[in-house]
């Protein structure tokens, strides 16, 4: 077993992983190594060819492997080291990596900080719990969007999508320039579950339809799908009775969350929150276990990759500072929590000190949509420190709240932050 040591190791090469290895060497970690088990970098946003991507960042509107190319010529311009199709089988508390590939075999690297930055993958049937018979053409949005975008392959030609993620009416639009019929897009929500500039442009210019609080009731067909049986919901998600409606299908498409891929968290020992399913992080991305870092949708499910790029960024700059020992742990943490119509927040706590020097964003998701004005609202132990005014609140979107260095005085002491949402 050959063995390494590098200043920062991060896990992953997608936009989050590579604006971390990016951030930590410009951050003064010397040797910065990006471990990614595919064949190239970039991720996630190689099968992404849409457009949407870098508005932020560059001003820009990029499709994905654009967006991914910049990043992947800069960490190769700044001499950061990179294993491809290399699988990490083990992560330590003491940033010991067990790692595996084709080319090299099983070896035993270290590092002075380590940034997970793993992303996050896709619910499949069995985990929603779809009934009826087993037959093949049901797969999830991101094989659908991998095989036409990538693989050059269509999965069908007549298809219903379940679930309003970005994912399931970016494929709704994909397929209808490929030439296939989308007959329906089912939510079994009242309300959408992605943003809404992708349901105006993928699913309304080209007149799909979508039903909410509807879901797939049976699978029928046995070979191949022949069809499904939707059903409408109450409140409660209980079938309506009489709501049945049969709609012909050769494929379904699952468009139904996003799950945090923390395995490696988990032998590592980080502290998962029961909410995100991410990990619990500080100001600076780094998790309950000192020196390990967390980045991107490993943390949480984002909407907009600049946002994830930006965790990245403040991910490796902390790994960095933590690898040449200017970042310390702080005794205390002054907690985030989730108020009035905030489902969760991120990061969880925040080390008052860093306030003075810099902005700290807190993102969050709401419970339910609030289709008139809202507040965002911070209030340290019990005193408010600041608010921002928004035309709406909706749960595919998520919101920030920028803490300035000009809320340190009022926030230096407080044991915790408390963020609501109300109604203007």
């Amino acid at each position: 077993m050959n063995s390494g040591s590098y200043d920062v190791i991060v896990i992953g090469s997608g936009p989050g992983g590579l604006a971390a290895a990016i951030s930590a060497k410009k951050n003064g970690a010397e040797r910065v190594l990006v471990i990614e088990r595919d064949i190239e970098l970039g991720g996630i946003l190689l099968q992404c060819i849409h457009n949407g991507f870098g508005v932020e960042i560059f001003k820009e509107d990029l499709p994905g492997p654009s967006y991914a190319q910049r990043f992947i010529n800069e960490t190769l311009e700044l001499g950061i080291e990179t294993m491809l199709d290399t699988i990490v089988l083990e992560a330590s508390a003491d940033r010991c990596l067990t790692i595996m590939s084709k080319k090299s075999g099983l070896q035993e690297i270290r590092a002075k900080a380590l940034v997970f930055a793993m992303g996050c993958r896709e619910r499949t049937r069995a985990q929603v719990r779809l009934p009826g018979s087993r037959p093949a053409g049901v797969y999830t949005a991101g094989t659908a969007q991998r095989w036409v975008n990538v693989e050059g392959f269509m999965p069908g030609k007549q298809f219903v999508i379940l679930g309003s993620g970005d994912i399931g009416m970016i494929m709704a639009r994909r397929l209808t320039f490929e030439g296939a019929k989308v007959e329906r897009v089912l939510e079994i929500m009242p309300y959408l579950s992605g943003l809404t500039r992708n349901y105006v442009q993928c699913l309304q210019d080209f007149d799909i339809p979508l039903k909410l609080q509807h879901t797939v009731k049976r699978i029928i067909g046995n070979d191949r799908v022949e069809a499904v049986e939707t059903v409408a919901v109450d409140e409660k998600w209980n079938h309506i009775p009489g709501s049945e409606e049969t709609i012909p299908c050769d494929t379904l498409l699952l468009s139904v969350g996003l799950i945090p891929e923390n395995e490696l968290s988990r032998q590592a020992g980080v502290q998962l929150d029961r909410v995100t399913s991410g990990p619990v992080v500080d100001n600076f991305f780094q998790t309950s276990v000192n020196g390990i870092f967390a980045a991107g949708n490993v943390v949480h499910v984002y909407d907009l990759v600049d946002w994830v790029t930006e965790a990245g960024y403040a991910a490796g700059k902390g790994a960095a500072l933590f690898a040449q020992d200017i970042l310390k742990c702080p005794s205390t943490y002054t907690t985030t929590i989730a108020g009035e119509n905030v489902r969760y927040i991120v990061p969880q706590k925040i080390d008052r000190s860093a306030l003075e020097q810099e902005n700290i964003s807190l993102q969050m998701r709401v419970t339910h949509p609030i289709e008139k004005p809202v507040w965002v609202e911070a209030a340290a132990d019990g005193e408010r420190i600041v608010r921002r005014a928004l035309p709406y609140a909706r749960p595919g979107e998520m919101i920030t709240l920028n803490l300035k260095p000009d809320h340190f005085e009022a926030m230096k002491s407080a044991n915790q932050i408390t963020v609501t949402i109300l109604e203007r």
